[in-house]
This record gives C-alpha cells, sequence and structure tokens, in this order.
C-alpha cells in the first residue's frame, strides 16, 4: 500500500516562510515553523491525498488495516513509532531538552523523545546549540539558568547543509536562526524549555520555562555520540545513499536519486520517504504517484519492490 500524506503545520514564533515558498506547501498560517510530514501524534495527523481513504487520517488507515501494515519490528509499540518534521527557523529556537522514556511515561504519559537532525539548508554562519563544553554540575547547571549566564557553557556548532546530528534524550539542544532540517524522531511532543531568549509569547509574557523537569532529565557532560553521519556516502547504479543512523528506534537514509532506486519494504517495517529536493515518480505493486519536492510517502511493511525514478534527494525512515 502506497499512501501519499498531507502534513499538518504548526504557526510557533520563531518560523519562517520557507516552507511555503521553497516547498509550495499551501496554508493560511504566517508564519509556518513546522511540518509533520509523517505523524499520527494527537496534535498533528497526517491525512491521507490519494487512494480509497483520501481524506481520512493515517491513524484512520492503521485501525482499518490493522498493526501488520507497520511491520514486525512494532509488534511491541503501544503507539505509531515515529514523527517526521520539516522545521524552518527564522529565529533561534528554545533551548530544550527532552526526557527518556521512563521519565516521560511515568511523568508525561507518553513517549520519550529521541530525534536526530538532518541539515538541509542553513544560513551562512548558522548555528545550533548541541549539549555543554565541558561537565557540569546540576547546581550550577540550575545557578546559571537564574542567573542569565546559560549559554557560556553550552556547545555552539556551525552547521552546514548535509550535516547530521542524533539527539539523544537528555541532550540540551537549540536550533538557531536561518536553518532549515528535516527531523527524525519518536513520537513524543514533550519538551522541556530551559532558555528562551527572553522571548514573549503571542499573549505578551514570557513563555514558560520547565527548570526543574529539565533538571530531573539533562545529562550535564559534552554529548557521547558524534555528531555525524554514521555511513559513508556510497555511489550505486542510478542513485546514491548514505546511512544517516541505525538505531534501536529507526533507521534513516539519505538518497540521491540521480536514474533510479529501487527498495524492499519487507515485513519487518513500514518505509516513509520524504522527498527534500527534486521531481520524479514512484512505482510500488500495481500503484504509480508523481513526487515533488516536500511529498511524504508511507508504503505499507511487507508491500515488497518498490522503484523511485528521476532526478531527487529523499530521506528514507524505517523501525
Amino acid at each position: 500500500m502506497l499512501l501519499q500524506l498531507q502534513p499538518a503545520f504548526k504557526d510557533y514564533l520563531w518560523g519562517g516562510t520557507r516552507l511555503k515558498t521553497d516547498f509550495g506547501f499551501q496554508t493560511d498560517m504566517d508564519p509556518v515553523a513546522e511540518g509533520w510530514m509523517l505523524s499520527c501524534h494527537k496534535d498533528g495527523q497526517n491525512t491521507i491525498a490519494n487512494g480509497k481513504y483520501k481524506g481520512k487520517t493515517l491513524s484512520d488507515v492503521i485501525d482499518a488495516e490493522g498493526n501488520a501494515i507497520l511491520g514486525t519490528h512494532c509488534r511491541s509499540k503501544t503507539e505509531f513509532p515515529i514523527l517526521i518534521k520539516l522545521i524552518d527557523a527564522k529565529q533561534n529556537l528554545s533551548v530544550q531538552v527532552h526526557p527518556n522514556d521512563a521519565y516521560a511515561r511515568r511523568v508525561e504519559g507518553e513517549p520519550g523523545k529521541t530525534e536526530c537532525w538532518y541539515i538541509l539548508d542553513c544560513d551562512e554562519g548558522a548555528e545550533l546549540i548541541y549539549g555543554f563544553k565541558k561537565e557540569i554540575s546540576k547546581e550550577e547547571f540550575r545557578a546559571r539558568i537564574e542567573d542569565n549566564t546559560f549559554l557560556e557553557v553550552v556547545n555552539h556548532v556551525k552547521v552546514h547543509k548535509g550535516d547530521f546530528f542524533f539527539i539523544e534524550a537528555g541532550t540540551l539542544h537549540g536550533i538557531g536562526g536561518g536553518i532549515l532540517l528535516a527531523e527524525i524522531q519518536q513520537n513524543s511532543n514533550t519538551t522541556y524549555r530551559v532558555y528562551d531568549y527572553g522571548r514573549l509569547g503571542a499573549d505578551g509574557k514570557p513563555r514558560a520555562l520547565h527548570t526543574q523537569k529539565a533538571l530531573d532529565v539533562t545529562v550535564t557532560a559534552p554529548p557521547t555520540r558524534a555528531c555525524t553521519p554514521e555511513g559513508k556516502s556510497e555511489q550505486k547504479d542510478g542513485y546514491r545513499e548514505q546511512l544517516l543512523t541505525a538505531c534501536d528506534l529507526f533507521t534513516v537514509r539519505s538518497l540521491e536519486v540521480e536514474t533510479a532506486y529501487t527498495g524492499i519494504a519487507d515485513e519487518t517495517s513500514f518505509v516513509s520517504i520524504l522527498v527534500t529536493q527534486g521531481s520524479g515518480e514512484i512505482v510500488c505493486g500495481g500503484e504509480k504517484l508523481s513526487l515533488k519536492k516536500g511529498d511524504s510517502l508511507f508504503i505499507s511493511a511487507d508491500s515488497g519492490s518498490f522503484r523511485i525514478c528521476g532526478s531527487l534527494s529523499c530521506i528514507e525512515t524505517r523501525v
């Protein structure tokens, strides 16, 4: 089964216009900070754009078809496992942290949030925050939040198109202004805001911080995981691929299709395809869809071979 997904948009105050101007998405929101491209989360559901389920949500399809379409790797999951976003940060996002599964289940009633970022584009000199420069105590962490010297101890990283970052739950992070990225994450919307640059919300009041919860879950040391793709870029017949990450939550690859790419949706997992550049078409079974920048596809588990033709860049995600 081949499904084309319509995004759910978010108009957070730090967003820009690139999801409309660069990707051609139609929405009255201004700004448009995020497009949720693969989502069954209650805070932003995808609807189906093609076939017999057109107009239904992805959750509706899973209810109708059964969890087998998600694959055997999802049998132990109590909810849809992944959320994929496009994020356009015109301004700095808050510096924040996400809890792990155990804490989030106990306190928030949903999964924790480990995520990864693939930089699609950025302004010259753009940077993000990724953990701490050196290990500090929880007491110093609290004190620096309170006395506004917090940014002195965090790790500022200049970014470039094609960079990749793995943000494990508990890792302090913040996307800087001028960055356009794709985010693949656990299916969670729990965020603890630590620092917000003195910004005011839509109500004219400072946005709430979540200091104590952040102190509970933050690893106050430099990240141990390298902020690089796990695999080398490899030239294949008709395409180039690179393994970005393979962990117990998801496997993510970047694909640069020059003429054609053939993949397999086996019984273990559904396949998500997010087109980030170019155009072409996809054929799966007896179904065919044209593809353009911004298209998001769900290929059900055990669908067999699928073929992407054209000149386009994609992110392929599996559980």
